[in-house]
């Protein structure tokens, strides 16, 4: 009885020791893996969105305006501000919002307005690509 019981723990013993050693395999994996994905986030910050419309400085006479901007490789998401009458002379930011798309659609105003778009990813982002536009009646 005595042998059966020391054959028992020695193969307990044996059996902590690998899940031990699994473990820390474990965790050096998942390591490696979460490091590798760190690494692998592509630079975008010197690629630029291609605006498509509105173009820059163009006069629309509908208040429905449909923003369109090419899709940048790499990107994940686009950053889209729109401002009124510029962003450096901003009366008001009449949208501020974070889109996976390439387009957005709104109502404005007749007026005179800036629009920008950067692309983002989970560590880079673009510069904003500026155009300004007016409604008229």
């Amino acid at each position: 009885i005595v042998l059966q019981i020391e054959q028992k723990r020695k193969s307990i013993i044996i059996n902590f020791s690998e899940m031990k050693l699994y473990f820390k395999l474990l965790c050096a994996f998942l390591c490696v893996l979460s490091c590798d994905d760190i690494i692998e986030v592509e630079d975008i910050s010197d690629k630029e969105v291609i605006v498509l419309a509105p173009s820059n400085q163009v006069i629309l006479n509908t208040t429905d305006v449909i923003f369109t901007w090419e899709a940048l490789e790499d990107a994940e998401t686009y950053h889209l501000q729109i401002a009124t009458p510029t962003f450096e002379n901003a009366q008001q930011i009449v949208h501020d919002s974070m889109l996976v798309g390439t387009r957005f659609s709104t109502t404005l105003d007749f007026k005179g307005y800036e629009w920008r778009v950067r692309a983002e990813n989970s560590g880079y982002t673009t510069s904003y690509k500026v155009n300004s536009f007016s409604i008229e009646e």
